[in-house]
């Protein structure tokens, strides 16, 4: 049994990680599913820092545990461990990773089988995964590491410049 002490710090604790993923939701990155790109996504695959919408929510939950860890961003309570987990990423830096070896024709599929097919090549292949080199020179031939990078500062300087997360992370 919990005191009532311990469901009302719980509870507090609940409504700052609400904030945080809502705030996370408002970027422009995240407004968009990760991958079918419809619009609004609710659910998030926190070890891999992506939103999601739900019909690629169950895709990913198929994929097993071992490689997407699915929640919601409204039904499921969250930890401190997966509200920083998914902080740090978002959909523009996981997208850089995950499709920067897409080819410059690839159309995103639109049926039920053939996303499933794109999650499955993206996530548990990797077959167009690079993860970008943080030693690489600006200068290099490939642009999808500096770009890649580029994303992942830019989001980490918007959800760390925001008062208002900084605020409800210290409480």
């Amino acid at each position: 049994m919990s005191t009532r002490a311990e469901r009302e710090k719980a509870t507090k604790q609940n409504e700052r990680h609400q904030a945080i993923l809502a705030e996370l939701l408002n970027d422009d990155s995240n407004k968009y599913c990760a991958d079918c790109k419809s619009k609004g996504p609710r659910w998030a695959s926190w070890n891999i820092g992506a939103f999601v919408c739900i019909r690629c929510a169950g895709i990913h939950r198929n994929l097993g545990v071992h490689i997407s860890k699915m929640k919601s961003v409204n039904l499921d309570t969250w930890n401190p461990d997966q509200i920083e987990s998914i902080r740090h990423k978002g959909n523009g830096v996981v997208n850089a990773m995950y499709e920067s070896g897409l080819p410059d024709n690839f159309r995103r599929p639109t049926d039920d089988s053939g996303v499933e097919a794109f999650i499955r090549s993206k996530y548990e292949r990797k077959q167009y995964y690079k993860k970008p080199d943080k030693a690489q020179a600006p200068a290099s031939s490939s642009s999808a590491a500096p770009k890649a990078e580029k994303v992942k500062k830019e989001a980490r300087k918007r959800v760390s410049s925001s008062a208002v997360l900084r605020c409800i992370l210290v409480a």
